[in-house]
């Protein structure tokens, strides 16, 4: 669990198909614009794959809720990508809550964990062309451009940050 001033994470489980929230975030076509919907059938592959993650790596997506109601808001967290050998940090939330700093603060604290307790030395950010907020976000952590790829067969800016950019508060 990794708690901000505002937000809680706590790791996806394939339990969360139940409750139908990743559902109803992907089902925004605004939201899907980028990263693809899912059916209940989809989310439970989705989410059972990313359960598994956290078991072989020690990372994967979180949910995000909001400490002060519980709510669930998006997604946030690392995704290990075999094809490119590297850990991508993402984020999805639902747009009533777009334009609030939920992806920044969610994804400052992801970024401090995955460079801290697990010692990551690179975290990409894999963000479909014309998705200009979440460019926005990358740069204002401190990502900058890598290189341009292909990501589930759509074009996509590959930006990255290396440990030595990010600054971290335990660090002298």
């Amino acid at each position: 669990m990794i708690t901000t001033e505002r937000l809680r994470l706590r790791p996806l489980t394939e339990t969360d198909v139940n409750v139908d929230w990743w559902v109803r975030l992907h089902a925004d076509e605004e939201v899907k614009r980028f990263v693809g919907g899912y059916t209940r059938e989809q989310a439970a592959a989705r989410l059972r794959d990313i359960q598994q993650q956290w078991t072989r790596r020690g990372h994967g997506l979180c949910a995000v809720t909001l400490r002060s109601t519980g709510e669930t808001i998006g997604r946030c967290g690392l995704h290990w990508w075999e094809d490119f050998g590297e850990t991508e940090i993402g984020w999805t939330f639902a747009r009533a809550h777009w334009g609030q700093g939920y992806a920044t603060e969610a994804a400052q604290a992801v970024l401090a964990w995955g460079f801290g307790s697990l010692e990551l030395t690179q975290i990409t950010a894999m963000i479909h062309h014309g998705n200009t907020a979440s460019s926005a976000v990358a740069r204002r952590l401190g990502f900058t451009p890598l290189r341009e790829d292909s990501v589930l067969n759509r074009p996509c800016t590959v930006y990255a940050l290396a440990r030595d950019d990010h600054p971290s508060p335990d660090r002298h």
